[in-house]
């Protein structure tokens, strides 16, 4: 095998050039489980990335879940396939991103009682309503860094025990997916810094469970997995890894980790002056920063990462959601018709749109949020619903950008991915017009697994710098059309204000 010369791009490499170690990473999304193996320059491997689709089961009540031994299956699955080829011994390491937040409950024997519970369930609303009454909301947003919701735990802990009490008290150990995949899989115990936190279960300052929320909840720390830091890979596997998979003998297991965390890892915002902004079925703004602000303001959360490190920002349920939602019953156009509608100049009459699909979360956390849509008329037209949604959405990212500035003043760019922004280009320049700032979508594939994987080469290969991302032209606001976003934003706010609140 060749090293290069120089740091290469970010591109898919055939295996006789690729550059040791090798990481197998596996990225378990809303839509999908993927697994790919990767060079020591995070340069995916061709004819070794593999994919197995999924859906979430959900209901008009709230539910979103899926069957959590189904995703082991499918990682079972896709890690052997990419794999394939690959001589015993060579994969130095065996990286995870997933969904977060996601809780699985688990007997003694290690055999799940529940489906996982996804970050987009939101049948807990009435015990979210009872812990804000319990609990000093601002006092535990200070501590763990995230709000009381329906997409952390504590609601959750709740909810199952008042409606599932045999199984609450059933469960031995409350997982993550990443967690229950690796102990299914590899006899593997133990919970990333950063999945702790995306629970809402770990205190910022301490870097343990909050006590305060365990004695609420009724619950003892024991139940929960030992906290990893991302540095700290596990060595002790089940001896079956190396039988069942002889390119995994000896490889260290880097806990699973948040697919947030992942995609700024992946798409290179490492530092306090980049943010990403992801755009999938869900999305986000985030900004990884030494240590962890001193105070938060109401919209965000802040996870701690590791010991040194903590992401900030917010986050929104439905962005590729309310698109695909959109495209499958009300408004069902070309794509040539959506471009044109959202890459469109500004323009009156277009309706005002709450998308919340599945609850909202920065940066008001009504769990319980619905959709609104008003100022239709006669003649709306389904382009211009679309544009009323893209407009939505965008001004949800302001909402969470704004905030983000005030606790990070030194943000100088803002880097874009996900899905949304190859199947539907068009929404980043509404979002650019928004929040008032360019925003540069990367030219790189499957950043969450690459981020996995990153990290993961920063422990086995720390003088080999990842490949670098190529650079896309800049997608910069038309100051033209401030006033008709700044306008667009109080009419949010004011609606947001008359239906939600």
């Amino acid at each position: 095998m060749t090293e290069p010369t120089s740091v290469p791009e970010a591109r898919p490499v055939p295996l006789s050039d690729a550059v040791p170690p090798f990481v197998v990473a596996i990225d378990i999304g809303s839509g999908s489980t993927r697994s790919c193996v990767y060079d020591a320059y995070a340069r995916p491997i061709e004819k070794h990335l593999v994919k197995a689709d999924h859906a979430f089961t959900e209901r008009a009540d709230g539910t979103a879940e899926i069957d959590a031994d189904q995703v082991v299956r499918e990682v079972a699955s896709v890690l052997t396939a990419a794999i394939a080829g690959i001589d015993a011994g060579v994969i130095a390491g065996v990286a995870m991103d997933t969904f977060a937040s996601s809780l699985v409950c688990v007997d003694a024997a290690g055999t799940a009682l529940t489906p996982c519970f996804t970050y987009a369930d939101s049948r807990p609303a009435g015990q979210l309503a009872l812990l804000r009454t319990q609990l000093d909301e601002e006092g535990v947003h200070q501590r763990t860094g995230t709000r009381l919701h329906t997409s952390y735990h504590p609601a959750r802990l709740r909810w199952l025990r008042d409606t599932h009490p045999g199984i609450a008290s059933r469960t031995a150990k409350f997982l993550s997916l990443g967690e229950y995949v690796y102990a299914r899989l590899a006899g593997i115990e133990g919970a990333a810094t950063a999945t702790t936190a995306w629970a809402g279960m770990l205190n910022r300052h301490t870097h343990a469970l909050d006590e305060e929320l365990l004695a609420v909840l009724g619950v003892d720390a024991d139940r929960f997995a030992p906290i990893v830091d991302p540095d700290r890979p596990i060595t002790d596997v089940a001896p079956a890894v190396a039988a069942n998979w002889p390119a995994l003998a000896g490889a260290a297991w880097f806990p699973a980790i948040p697919d947030g965390y992942a995609s700024n890892i992946g798409v290179g915002a490492d530092t306090p002056t980049t943010a990403a902004l992801s755009a999938a079925t869900s999305g986000a703004i985030r900004v990884l920063v030494d240590g962890t602000p001193d105070r938060l303001p109401p919209g965000l959360w802040s996870y701690s990462v590791s010991r040194s490190q903590a992401i900030v920002g917010g986050a929104l349920n439905d962005v590729g959601r309310a698109m695909n939602w959109l495209q499958a019953t009300l408004a069902p156009v070309t794509a040539e018709q959506i471009h044109d509608a959202l890459t469109g100049p500004a323009r009156p009459n277009v309706p005002l749109v709450l998308p919340f699909l599945t609850g909202e979360r920065a940066t008001g956390w009504a769990g319980d949020a619905r959709a609104a849509i008003t100022g239709m008329s006669s003649s709306t037209t389904p382009t211009d619903i679309w544009r009323g949604v893209a407009e939505g959405v965008a001004i949800s990212y302001a909402r969470v950008f704004e905030q983000l500035r005030r606790v990070n003043p030194d943000v100088q760019r803002v880097i874009a991915s996900g899905g949304v922004t190859g199947h539907y280009p068009g929404l980043m320049q509404v979002v650019a017009h928004a929040i008032g700032f360019p925003v540069q979508v990367v030219d790189v594939k499957r950043v969450t697994m690459r981020g996995a994987a990153v990290l993961a080469l920063s422990t086995l290969a720390p003088e080999t710098p990842p490949a670098r991302i190529p650079q896309t032209d800049l997608t910069v606001p038309n100051p033209t059309e401030r006033a008709y976003y700044d306008d667009l934003l109080r009419r949010f706010t004011e609606l947001y204000d008359s239906v939600i609140r």
